[in-house]
């Protein structure tokens, strides 16, 4: 089993000494932002020097989040960085309704037969309250998480508590589509490294998978959270086995039941081990 992404990290397209920087942080994914962090006036210097970057395959994946889809500019980012060899992924932001993906997805495998994995960022009460029916909108659609920024000032949320059902809501649909468990949304303040590790603690108990980056320095704070413990590793390897070892249903001298539920449980478990 290939283990999953656990860090996600975002680097502005506008600059490319930080995007080297970021493709050489030991990420899992680079997510160059073509969005949020680039200014009005250097959208397309940004468009440019990332198509540029992404001619040749990088050392690690790279994913392009583009602009807003309902804006001017999407339609030029994609035409721009889709199909090129350097592309993993791109992520869609502000998405509201399953019929943007499809859109996206028909767009790009018209243009050269096939559509890239597509991300798609939800980011306002509409976008959760659809949040099944975009991660199930087409196959090219890989995977679903939330921008938590624009969704607090959306729902006018203070306490983060109160972001707590749309994050089940987003990851309850990304599994009932079938796609990975969504990572979580960034953690804004880059020096609040205890902050970062209780927050992605919280976020390992609703079912978050890995973290966004904004910053290097967050990456390792991400995985030591996400990565199994050395009691959840022996109890994966004693679970795996016992199902190896044994046919049929039984108990662990601890009480655990084994079924299939608990045996792919332990090998996903074990597949985050090669982390370590």
């Amino acid at each position: 089993m290939t283990a999953p992404p656990l860090t996600w990290l975002y680097a502005p397209g506008d600059r490319p000494q930080v995007v080297a920087k970021a493709l050489a942080a030991d990420a899992d994914v680079v997510v160059i932002d073509l969005e949020d962090a680039v200014a009005p006036d250097r959208k397309e210097y940004a468009r440019t020097a990332t198509a540029e970057l992404l001619t040749e395959p990088q050392p690690v994946p790279v994913h392009v989040r583009v602009n807003a889809l309902d804006g001017p500019l999407a339609a030029a980012d994609l035409k721009a960085v889709a199909g090129l060899p350097g592309l993993c992924g791109l992520r869609l932001p502000k998405v509201t309704s399953p019929e943007q993906i499809i859109h996206v997805a028909d767009q790009l495998a018209l243009a050269d037969g096939g559509a890239p994995p597509l991300y798609a960022l939800l980011e306002t009460a509409l976008a959760v309250e659809h949040a099944h029916a975009i991660a199930s909108a087409h196959s090219a659609l890989r995977g679903i998480s939330l921008g938590e920024a624009d969704l607090r000032a959306d729902l006018g949320v203070r306490d983060d508590a109160g972001l707590d059902w749309s994050r089940s809501r987003v990851i309850v649909a990304a599994r009932a589509a079938g796609l990975a468990p969504p990572p979580q949304s960034v953690h804004p303040d880059i020096r609040d490294l205890e902050g970062l590790t209780a927050t992605c603690a919280h976020g390992r108990t609703l079912g978050f998978l890995g973290r966004a980056a904004i910053h290097p320095r967050q990456l390792p704070v991400i995985e030591r959270a996400y990565l199994p413990t050395e009691r959840e590793l022996e109890e994966a390897e004693t679970i795996i086995k016992a199902a190896t070892t044994n046919q049929g249903a039984q108990a662990l001298p601890n009480g655990t039941f084994i079924d299939a539920a608990v045996v792919a449980t332990a090998q996903r478990t074990l597949s985050l081990a090669r982390r370590t």
